[in-house]
């Protein structure tokens, strides 16, 4: 029998083992995943976004708008959709319930904007019902989901309505681009967004599936959406939940990294903390809720993103409890530095450190077409690891209870978090 405390200690060798190398081996699949993207799906027809491939025709498009409480972006954000080049389109812009000006400044733009129809929803009922109320009022095909304060690129619906010419496509994301960059968690965000999601979405795409859609710009075609019964009301990430159902029916999701949204993320630590918190809650809940459906043979190509992620939430949580063991240890016992695994020092914390700024920079060289000046956002990437690794963890941890002692049926509603400082209008 194996004393005690060998066992013991071979366990907390794994633990260390997991929290250590588990990200040097996603990093090393999502880099490949990502050049394996670029070499297949990138590189053609060009990288040139303002030269979008012209077609024969021009399908009607919607961009539905939900907007609440969006009083100081909703002009600036429909006077963008207004720029698009593309020829065949239309806005419904959806005051939900909003408590600012938000419904005043929308009646206002759809005097001045023909193509812009506004509708009122009396109380906040949340974004997919917004969205589910729009889809309703429109006759085109194409439905293209944006929130109430980004900024489409004039070109970004050429991009992405060519994939539609494959029948087995549902949906299409486009690339999210922060552009307030003013404080240090705005720039370690620039690069965060090509190199975990823009990466991760490429490598996801390599092999044909995606954990989510960016619900800032996913274009969806409205036979799968109607198919699938629309965006669920009662989903924290509708954008999660969404990309799941249609995949779960056999819909294709794609990424197109040219179809470009500028977009505001939090620069505020307290801000931060609750939209990660609450995407971390709407992950686990999808996860919980179409587990079952995973067991069907006909389900078992999206294995790989339930075991991403799955490993990802008890990476989060064997990385708090390191964390915590590690923290008392250094308070009350006062354990030398030199001996603390979870600062990363050594050969361990050079290879994770080394793998983490390779991931970065291959991501911001992909993406650096799309993006002007975006290299120069790489130094401040090295504090990523410091900042986010903490707050991924404590939120997965925290999301856990919340979910599985929330009301199944109780309507997701939420508020966009504090954004910081207001960015430069040019973006």
């Amino acid at each position: 029998m194996t004393p005690l405390p060998i066992l013991l200690g071979d366990v907390w060798g794994a633990i260390l083992a997991y929290v250590f190398f588990y990200p040097v081996l996603m990093s090393v699949l999502w880099m490949i995943g990502g050049i394996a993207f670029y070499l297949r799906f990138e590189r053609r027809p060009h990288r040139i976004v303002d030269q979008p491939p012209q077609r024969a025709d021009y399908p009607l498009i919607a961009v539905l708008v939900p907007c609440y409480n969006e009083e100081a972006h909703a002009e600036e954000t429909i006077e963008a959709l207004m720029e698009l080049e593309y020829p065949n389109f239309e806005v419904i812009a959806i005051n939900d319930g909003s408590k600012d000006r938000t419904g005043e400044i929308l009646n206002a733009l759809a005097v001045r904007y023909p193509k812009l129809r506004v509708v009122h929803q009396l109380e906040n009922q949340g974004k997919a019902v917004g969205l589910n109320t729009a889809a309703l009022l429109t006759r085109a095909e194409i439905l293209i989901g944006i929130d109430g304060d980004a900024r489409l690129d004039p070109h970004s619906l050429h991009w992405l309505v060519r994939h539609f010419d494959d029948h087995a496509v549902g949906a299409v994301t486009g690339n999210p681009r922060v552009r307030n960059r003013s404080t240090l968690l705005g720039r370690i965000q620039v690069g965060e967004f090509s190199s975990i999601v823009g990466l991760i979405k490429r490598a996801q795409r390599s092999v044909g599936l995606i954990f989510t859609v960016s619900g800032v710009i996913t274009a969806f075609r409205r036979s799968a959406l109607h198919e699938v019964g629309y965006w669920s009301p009662e989903k924290l990430t509708e954008d999660v939940d969404i990309s799941w159902k249609l995949q779960l029916t056999g819909w294709e999701v794609r990424f197109e990294p040219r179809a470009l949204c500028w977009i505001l993320m939090p620069e505020t630590l307290g801000g931060l903390w609750k939209q990660r918190l609450r995407w971390s809650m709407g992950g686990t809940q999808v996860l919980l809720d179409y587990l079952p459906q995973l067991f069907s043979l006909k389900n078992l190509r999206l294995w790989p993103l339930c075991i991403e992620y799955a490993m990802s939430i008890l990476w989060a949580c064997l990385f708090a409890l390191l964390a915590v063991y590690r923290g008392i240890d250094l308070v009350f016992f006062k354990v030398d530095l030199q001996s603390v695994p979870i600062l990363m020092l050594g050969w361990a914390g050079l290879l994770i450190g080394t793998t983490c700024m390779l991931q970065i920079m291959l991501s911001l060289v992909l993406d650096r077409p799309y993006d002007r000046g975006l290299l120069k956002n790489y130094f401040w990437m090295i504090w990523y690891p410091a900042i986010y690794w903490v707050i991924t963890a404590a939120t997965s941890v925290a999301a856990l209870p919340k979910i599985l002692l929330r009301d199944t049926e109780k309507r997701a509603r939420w508020t966009s978090p504090d954004r910081g400082i207001k960015p430069d209008a040019s973006r």
